[in-house]
């Protein structure tokens, strides 16, 4: 019989669920850690959680029975996913239930900063009655920026709009079409975005690639008088520069639901004037946790007594054998997916693949969302993975549209996609050598053979001689080491137009690449990065 453990209160409506399903028993306890949690784990097939417990990697060492951990919310960065993965271990988590909850929250900020409601309630507690110390700031007419327009900050622009808020919008996959259907301005960048706004809300993931999203030099361009609201990840927003913008005056207000470290009781925001700060209660309501209990608890009851899995962010749900007599074509996809988002660099208004040969015998609705998700991974809204990356791709406006060809080209199997958007289109092609061994074999109207690993060089060119030699020798200037290298030309004849891809070893300095375009009959020189040799995506390996 399945045992599930709750590891995190959760509403009584959830607990419900689990009390009526047949063949599921379950325990709570709370608050554990370290060799408690660890041991815990080791007894039950199932376990839910919310962000009160840290599941890490010691926390299922040597576990043989945990089969799936479930978030009761969206964030998982509480649970070790890589060292899930590695143990066979399921993580899912429930992107719906706190979507309109989490939304309020940042418009109740937006609110409360603009009328200074926080200081103004603590002067009244304070004795005093101080009108004109409080003078706030209407949202009608002013413009709200959102960066990541996915299901949060679409209902945030939506509420803004209800209040006669021009609202402008930055997501790396934000169409146009979908701009437009939404009443939403696209702004190119961020840097676009914050020369317009008078309110700046975010609603991305925390990492790398959105830390320190407004920072000191943000300061220099962001429109004077600007109100920051973050209710989404801590350290999306440097502290520093919050604190510099308030003291400058070049920021009217700042107000904060999150934190990089968390619990935060000590900040040197706290206190300063402009600044209103709540303990991360975006999904504090008593519909969102019903919510996500529920839904919670019924993915865990679904996967425990049929093996389906939703909203998983760690693993595919396909079977061991399809998987293993997949595993390198799926490689494949992924970091054609990586390379075209790239490549491309804007938005993505329609995606079709075509795969031809052999390739059309498997599964090919595996590869199409292991594209996706090589295609989204650098996007600001979810963490995409085989499982929900297509799903993704669709909510943006993106059309996407799979094609097969059992007939054989050049190649036994090929895979490729034509994507188009912000008024370009580019196209690339992969095939598989062996079983592992992932190839470019086209990129637009080249073609060409090149590894699809490292750092990728790509500069288009005259095909005349002597243009490769002078850009290795920039490259060379620079200690920049070519591993491989692969040329191709757009027609059948010489002296037309071509394109070279260089596999280097190591990031390439901007100064080398201005020298390589520089060289006279270089016309563009474009860097990419993939996953090196031989690396699986996280959710595959």
């Amino acid at each position: 019989m399945p045992r599930v453990l709750v590891l995190d209160p959760i509403s009584q409506d959830g607990l419900d669920l689990l009390d009526a399903a047949p063949g599921i028993e379950y325990e709570i306890r709370t608050k554990l850690a370290g060799e408690d949690l660890r041991q815990a784990l080791a007894e039950f097939d199932g376990a839910v959680c919310r962000s009160g417990v840290k599941i890490t990697a010691e926390s299922m060492a040597g576990n043989k029975r945990l089969k799936a951990i479930v978030r009761a919310g969206v964030g998982t960065d509480n649970i070790d996913k890589n060292a899930a993965t590695r143990a066979g271990i399921v993580v899912m988590n429930t992107p719906t239930g706190n979507t309109i909850s989490t939304a309020e929250h940042a418009f109740t900020l937006m609110l409360a900063l603009s009328r200074n409601v926080a200081a103004a309630n603590q002067s009244l507690i304070e004795g005093r009655w101080d009108r004109k110390e409080y003078m706030g700031a209407q949202l009608a007419g002013k413009t709200l920026g959102v960066v990541g327009v996915g299901r949060i900050g679409v209902e945030v622009a939506k509420r803004a709009q209800a209040f006669q808020m021009k609202v402008i919008g930055f997501d790396p996959f934000l169409t146009a079409e979908r701009a437009a259907e939404l009443h939403i301005e696209k702004a190119d960048s961020v840097e676009d975005l914050l020369k317009q706004i008078d309110y700046l809300t975010v609603h991305t993931p925390g990492g790398t690639e959105t830390k320190d999203l407004i920072s000191m030099e943000s300061l220099e361009i962001i429109k004077p008088g600007a109100r920051l609201i973050n209710c989404a990840r801590g350290g999306i927003y440097n502290e520093a520069a919050l604190v510099a913008g308030l003291k400058s005056g070049k920021l009217a207000g700042v107000a904060l639901d999150v934190f990089e470290e968390e619990p935060c009781t000590n900040s040197p925001l706290f206190g300063m004037p402009g600044v209103t700060c709540t303990p991360h209660l975006g999904a504090s309501t008593e519909e969102a946790q019903t919510q996500v209990a529920i839904e919670a608890c019924q993915l865990l009851v679904n996967y425990l007594t049929t093996g389906e899995i939703r909203h998983a962010v760690n693993v595919a749900s396909i079977d061991p054998k399809t998987l293993a007599s997949m595993r390198g074509f799926i490689n494949a996809a992924y970091r054609l997916g990586l390379l075209l988002a790239q490549w491309h660099g804007g938005a993505f208004s329609s995606c079709t693949l075509n795969y031809r040969g052999e390739v059309t015998q498997k599964d090919t609705k595996l590869l199409t969302s292991a594209f996706c998700a090589g295609l989204l991974e650098k996007a600001l809204d979810d963490e995409a993975n085989i499982v929900n990356a297509e799903v993704l791709l669709r909510e943006r406006g993106a059309k996407l549209v799979a094609q097969s060809q059992s007939e054989m080209g050049a190649f036994t199997s090929s895979m490729t996609v034509e994507v188009s958007g912000d008024g370009k289109t580019h196209t690339a092609g992969v095939t598989l050598f062996g079983n592992n061994m992932p190839r470019l074999i086209r990129l637009n109207d080249y073609r060409l053979e090149s590894y699809l690993d490292g750092f990728l060089a790509v500069f288009t060119h005259d095909d005349v001689p002597g243009i490769i030699g002078r850009v290795g020798t920039a490259l060379g200037r620079h200690s920049v080491n070519i591993a491989q290298m692969a040329v191709g030309r757009a027609g059948e004849s010489p002296g037309g137009k071509a394109i070279g891809v260089l596999n280097l070893d190591s990031m390439p300095p901007q100064e080398a690449l201005d020298e390589m375009v520089a060289e006279p009959g270089v016309n563009s020189v474009q860097v990419i990065e993939l996953p090196p040799a031989g690396q699986e995506p996280p959710w595959l390996q």
